[in-house]
């Protein structure tokens, strides 16, 4: 007698475009209908009113917001994954397998942390009266303003994604065939242009992705703009908390997501597509 196929089972059984359906289109769908809701008396009223669109996207704020968000998070996405490649080639070419699962598992650790506690902790470090300024007492330097600066947002930034971009190169670089390696060294390439020529070209797909999920991180954050970065630049995730607190404005603090959504598919079908188009070269 066969088994009946149970619920639970057919739940987990669904296919994938089900769960995106349920899950992201359907969300993205209502945001889409929020942002032509009008506000009256503070209370959202549906509507067909295009109006929130025009007030948003004509604001000079809003692109200079934007402006500074898609910078912040190109930038800390490109240090990150520049800080992130040597580590991760020591841990997937030059460690043992025993050895690399424990770096691995060292890099999971951050994450056993609220992300919130450890960027606030960066206060501690990089205030006026912190510990680097008073290290820099010590050789007559300082103090200097670390705390409310752009800066203080990259470390931030850096805080959230750098242990993941270290996991997803390891895993890409992990995969990379020895044998091109030795080729290349047979041929008398040096090191560094073994891994400029052969390494980084082989693991391109990899990298890029690591790169693109240290941006999207980036892209939405808002613990590092407001603890370290004092709110000042303003980024995006800001501005839709500032919009939602000025007359319950979700209609157009909808819009405003909907262009963050709409970027971060942008930016990942580029990247995805740079990445691929490479590895079939």
């Amino acid at each position: 007698m066969r088994n009946r196929p149970t619920a639970y089972g057919l739940t987990f059984a669904l296919p994938l475009l089900v769960w995106q359906v349920v899950f992201f289109v359907l969300p993205l769908a209502f945001l889409v209908a929020l942002s032509f809701f009008t506000v009256r008396n503070f209370r959202v009223l549906p509507d067909l009113n295009p109006g929130n669109w025009g007030v948003i996207l004509w604001r000079q704020v809003f692109w200079q917001a934007y402006g500074v968000t898609w910078l912040l998070s190109a930038t800390g996405s490109l240090i990150a994954s520049v800080l992130a490649f040597p580590c991760a080639f020591g841990i997937a070419l030059k460690l043992s397998a025993n050895s690399r699962r424990w770096a691995v598992f060292l890099m999971v650790i951050p994450f056993f942390t609220s992300y919130l506690v450890r960027a606030y902790a960066w206060q501690v470090f990089l205030s006026d009266t912190g510990i680097i300024n008073g290290l820099l007492a010590w050789t007559g330097l300082g103090p200097y303003a670390l705390l409310n600066t752009p800066g203080a947002i990259l470390v931030g930034y850096l805080t959230l994604s750098l242990p993941l971009v270290i996991l997803l190169q390891v895993f890409s670089l992990t995969y990379v065939d020895r044998s091109l390696i030795e080729a290349a060294h047979n041929l008398r390439a040096g090191r560094l242009r073994t891994v400029f020529e052969v390494i980084i070209p082989s693991a391109r797909v990899g990298l890029v992705i690591a790169a693109l999920f240290a941006f999207i991180l980036c892209f939405g954050d808002f613990v590092s703009p407001v603890y370290l970065g004092g709110g000042h630049p303003t980024t995006l995730s800001i501005l839709i908390t500032d919009t939602t607190k000025s007359g319950q404005q979700w209609p157009r603090a909808a819009v405003i997501a909907l262009m963050m959504i709409g970027t971060l598919l942008a930016t990942a079908f580029a990247a995805v597509h740079f990445a691929y188009r490479g590895a079939r070269r």
